[in-house]
């Protein structure tokens, strides 16, 4: 069996006495989507900060195929494989949307300093190559009528979609994406969930904070459930639909 993707173990996090992450482990089996949900409030945008170390942590620690992700900077962590989005959209202003996705691929470029600097036949070939792969991922995602609008000119569910793109530039073994299908339509919400499966069946893992729930049970292997800080229930998307904590906390929230 292989070993999790993810295994997060004992994670506390207070702010002000406030208890946003309390005592909570996990892991996600290697090659599935997992979802995390739960109620505004719940610590599940907390919880991504902590893993990948954008706060730190009072307890507990996150690791990453077997590895330690304690003390290690965000970036170094991204360069491992795991890559995040936000849950407010992040696109760099001044660029294009084709130019936004291929910043992904920075760590991925070969041909530097001088060979760029003259525009030697290997630089410019690379260079071919990237941008064919960021057009691709724009087409897989409809906007590649975009590709040379401006990113920040766009609708913010579709700037999401273009950090899901960049993301998936830097070939990540690991996806955590957060709240990745706000402000999509319930049409583009379905060809999201085909995305994310296409994602999973290329051998990438997601962990995926959602509050669309048709998607989330679409979609997901495994659904963890936060309320409070605390892990009230986890299991297959059918089961944790029946649990009763979860109406209470969540579902039954949702249907008032």
């Amino acid at each position: 069996m292989n070993a999790p993707a993810l295994t997060v173990d004992g994670f506390v996090k207070t702010f002000g006495g406030v208890h946003a992450v309390e005592d909570v482990s996990f892991t996600v089996a290697d090659g599935s989507v997992a979802a995390l949900i739960g109620p505004n409030g719940a610590g599940k945008t907390t919880l991504f900060n902590l893993i990948t170390n954008f706060y730190p942590a009072d307890a507990g620690q996150a690791r990453f195929y077997g590895a330690s992700l304690a003390g290690l900077a965000p970036e170094k962590i991204a360069r491992l494989g795991l890559q995040r989005t936000f849950q407010t959209a992040r696109v760099f202003p001044g660029m294009t949307t084709l130019d936004n996705v291929l910043a992904g691929a920075h760590r991925r470029v070969r041909s530097h300093g001088v060979r760029q600097m003259l525009w030697l036949p290997g630089a410019r070939q690379e260079e071919r190559e990237l941008a064919a792969e960021a057009q691709a991922l724009l087409d897989l995602v409809g906007l590649s009528a975009f590709s040379a609008a401006a990113a920040t000119s766009l609708p913010m569910g579709a700037q999401k979609l273009v950090e899901v793109c960049r993301a998936l530039m830097a070939r990540p073994r690991m996806l955590l994406l957060d709240e990745p299908a706000a402000g999509l339509t319930d049409a583009e919400t379905a060809e999201f969930a085909s995305l994310l499966r296409a994602i999973r069946d290329n051998g990438i893992t997601i962990l995926v904070v959602e509050h669309n729930m048709s998607l989330v049970m679409d979609v997901a292997d495994d659904v963890i459930v936060l309320d409070l800080g605390r892990l009230i229930a986890r299991g297959a998307p059918a089961e944790v639909q029946r649990d009763a904590r979860v109406v209470e906390a969540y579902l039954g929230a949702q249907m008032e």
